[in-house]
């Protein structure tokens, strides 16, 4: 790798905060990367918007709540402007923390960290390092996807935007009865999109594991039920599953659903089973319940996020004779999650993130 390589993914990092304690806490952590410069701090949305344009940073840690003007403030300037810089939001757990976060997402935030409330000062700190951690791996993935696509000749033939990969879905005569779908970094920005894309009258439940903490799943729940034709709660267990239904899984729990009296389904909620691929929610933990109880009468749908997590729940309900669907590599925050099912083999569709709604219709009918 030569130096010029190296300069480029390099992160430029502004920290906006109205706390010293976290302004430094976060500056001195991101300080330990060794791909990461952090060239200025902010102590509200103003000044900090004041900073992006001379600094130029390449990604923000963001506090939600601030004077002057807030995260949310700032992020609706920044997309004003279309400056050229990502955000990473710093949430209180509390509800109103916690939906801000959630518009700051769906305004485009890149991801979320929830300040944590350990009893001890170097623990807070080391899950906040482990979690930046985790976010900047994410993003110096699509960074360097980024760089790649640059260096791609324009004469290049252009992504497929909706197609069969295999003869076994054309010949599918037989609908689904439910969906459920699989997402995590850049989830509730497409969700946003996508739900509110599908009909009233659907007419089957759908599941969806976000990778989300406590709080925020809920807030998420509430975000979509207020865009969406489609009524979307957070799961509750033992709750009888219902059409035309979103089903949010808890966030820090693990949701299945299982059968119930007669035909009935009903959902099951365990916060006792253990994380998936470090996911708790996970979507295998979903998936291999939703291969039992619809065979191939479901449709799977995994969508941008970083990591494995849904690649093995695909593989199931898929054998099972399930029709899976992926999301694209030009419209995922990060592609991870589609990535591992895409090259495995295992998605019958491949569509950017504004097809994927019709072809989970085109499933149900």
């Amino acid at each position: 790798m030569n130096k010029g390589w190296k300069e480029v993914l390099m992160i430029k990092v502004l920290v906006v905060d109205d706390t010293i304690f976290y302004r430094k806490i976060v500056g001195d952590i991101l300080s330990e990367f060794p791909d990461v410069e952090v060239v200025g701090t902010a102590n509200n949305g103003e000044i900090a918007l004041s900073r992006i344009r001379t600094l130029k940073p390449d990604l923000i840690t963001l506090d939600v709540e601030m004077p002057v003007m807030n995260g949310l403030e700032l992020l609706e300037e920044i997309n004003k402007q279309q400056l050229t810089v990502d955000a990473v939001m710093l949430s209180s757990k509390t509800l109103k923390s916690s939906e801000a976060t959630v518009q700051a997402l769906e305004l485009g935030a890149f991801d979320f960290i929830a300040k944590p409330d350990e009893k001890s000062a170097d623990a807070n700190k080391l899950q906040i390092k482990k979690d930046l951690n985790r976010i900047l791996s994410a993003y110096k993935r699509r960074q360097q996807m980024g760089l790649k696509a640059l260096k791609t000749p324009s004469s290049a033939t252009p992504p497929v935007v909706s197609r069969p990969t295999s003869a076994r879905h054309l010949k599918r005569t037989e609908k689904s009865h439910v969906v459920a779908i699989g997402i995590s970094t850049g989830g509730p920005n497409a969700l946003a999109r996508m739900i509110p894309e599908l009909p009233a009258d659907i007419g089957v439940p759908v599941f969806l594991v976000q990778h989300m903490p406590p709080v925020f799943s809920a807030s998420l729940a509430k975000s979509l039920d207020n865009k969406s034709a489609l009524t979307v709660k957070e799961a509750v267990n033992g709750e009888e599953v219902l059409p035309n239904t979103v089903y949010v899984a808890p966030g820090g729990t693990q949701m299945m659903v299982a059968s119930g009296i007669g035909l009935k389904k009903i959902i099951r909620i365990s916060e006792d089973a253990p994380a998936e691929n470090n996911c708790k929610p996970s979507v295998d933990y979903l998936f291999r319940s939703v291969a039992r109880e619809y065979g191939s009468k479901a449709t799977c749908v995994i969508m941008t996020g970083m990591g494995v997590d849904g690649k093995l729940g695909v593989t199931v309900t898929r054998a099972g004779g399930a029709v899976s669907i992926a999301q694209d590599e030009a419209t995922s925050v990060v592609y991870g999650m589609p990535k591992v099912v895409i090259e495995a083999g295992l998605a019958d569709v491949i569509a950017p993130l504004n097809k994927i709604s019709g072809e989970i219709i085109k499933t149900l009918k």
